[in-house]
């Protein structure tokens, strides 16, 4: 359900803007999105083991025929497929204790009605067991995958994650 509301929220914009994503907060719901300095929750903490969030919030996109679509430079290109290994702030797409589909973001979630980055900002994550829902970070590992033409506007994906202490 979750998800459907993000799409609609992202497609509406799309299709209002027929350009990037917009925001009444200047640099909210666009980019890599910004992590509140009001935020009760820490930025993440740096780790050598993880992908990066910089890698991957560094899509350019394109307008054709009405559509924004993503660019993925070759470094992106060449994490897909792969087994990887991310870090971010769980945004579940169902609810109970246990998740086993929700989205993984660079910044914490300020409100639950707003998404707090971009598409790039965040990763459909789909799991072989259920993984407890936190609101501190939490690392993954599985297929990550990149997607050139997402129905739903989504950018990353991992299948088969795993949680990672």
């Amino acid at each position: 359900m979750f998800i459907k509301l993000i799409t609609f929220a992202l497609a509406s914009a799309l299709t209002l803007a027929n350009a990037q994503l917009s925001s009444p907060i200047a640099g909210a719901g666009t980019g890599a999105g910004i992590h509140s300095p009001n935020s009760p929750f820490k930025p993440l903490p740096e780790r050598a083991d993880v992908l990066p969030w910089p890698i991957l919030t560094d899509v350019k996109t394109k307008n054709i025929k009405g559509n924004i679509v993503p660019v993925f430079n070759a470094q992106q290109m060449a994490l897909n497929q792969r087994m990887q290994r991310v870090q971010g702030f769980m945004m579940p797409l169902d609810p109970g204790e246990k998740q086993t589909h929700f989205l993984l973001s660079a910044v914490p979630l300020n409100c639950g009605f707003c998404t707090p980055g971009g598409p790039e900002s965040m990763i459909e994550i789909r799991t072989k067991t259920g993984v407890k829902y936190s609101m501190e970070p939490v690392v993954v590992e599985g297929n990550f995958q990149v997607l050139v033409n997402d129905p739903f506007g989504v950018y990353y994906k991992i299948v088969d994650a795993q949680p990672v202490k």
